[in-house]
């Protein structure tokens, strides 16, 4: 199977590593990729925004350089569900683009998984990933498939999977929302690190970077006791 991989620009600016992950994770699997050097954002900062009319020339540019592939993978939900749902200009990708852990699933990927990792790992559900792309079981509020990550994780060799006790709050980062409310998403931040440490967490995992990127900025200044990573980097353990 052909891929075609977009890598949003936040994780090709401060994420690198997120982006190698991915590709010698599907790499690793069998699949022929194929990276579009000249791929930029999908648009979705402008849009939501309020720059519709700027977030066309983005799109209109993401349809030329990935218009010839059948499959597209994006490691990311927050930037797969914009391409899929939230603009008018896309409206052709909606069939053909999937986020990383949903692709897994969906293809049955899971099984090709040879990863070991030695930790407490919990598992954030972005809200994008959860309520957008309705990536598990609480994007109904109780119904639907299991967590796309629940299912991806338990394939992986010496992890621990820890629940938390509220696995459907947001984190608190909401792109632009984290700059217009500083002091509000911080604290929502705050309060999900408390619920993953008061449990024994050590990672903290999830289908979006740019939500573990808002958890590590308290982290850090805080200096919790617990780490971020994106779940592509914990599936290229061996």
């Amino acid at each position: 199977m052909d891929i075609g991989l977009f890598i949003p620009c936040y994780i090709n600016q401060y994420y690198l590593k997120v982006g190698i992950a991915t590709w010698k994770l599907l790499k690793s699997m069998g699949y022929t990729l194929h990276y579009p050097h000249n791929q930029t954002c999908c648009g979705q900062p402008l849009a939501n925004s309020g720059y519709a009319h700027a977030a066309r020339f983005t799109a209109q540019h993401f349809e030329e350089i990935f218009s010839a592939f059948e499959v597209i993978v994006a490691p990311s939900a927050s930037c797969t569900l914009f391409i899929k749902n939230h603009t008018r200009f896309l409206e052709g990708f909606q069939g053909k683009i999937y986020e990383l852990s949903e692709f897994l699933v969906q293809s049955k990927a899971q099984d090709k998984i040879n990863a070991s990792f030695p930790g407490k790992v919990g598992i954030l559900k972005s809200c994008h990933g959860l309520r957008g792309l309705h990536l598990g079981n609480s994007s109904e509020i109780g119904h639907g498939d299991e967590y796309t990550l629940t299912t991806i994780l338990s394939h992986v060799k010496d992890l621990e999977i820890i629940n938390i006790s509220r696995p459907d709050d947001c984190c608190g980062f909401g792109g632009t929302f984290c700059v217009k409310e500083p002091d509000l998403s911080v604290k929502m931040g705050k309060d999900r690190l408390e619920d993953f440490i008061s449990n024994g967490a050590e990672v903290i995992t999830s289908t979006d970077i740019s939500c573990l990127m808002h958890l590590e900025g308290i982290i850090k200044k805080n200096k919790y006791p617990i780490q971020v990573m994106h779940f592509s980097e914990i599936l290229c353990q061996i």
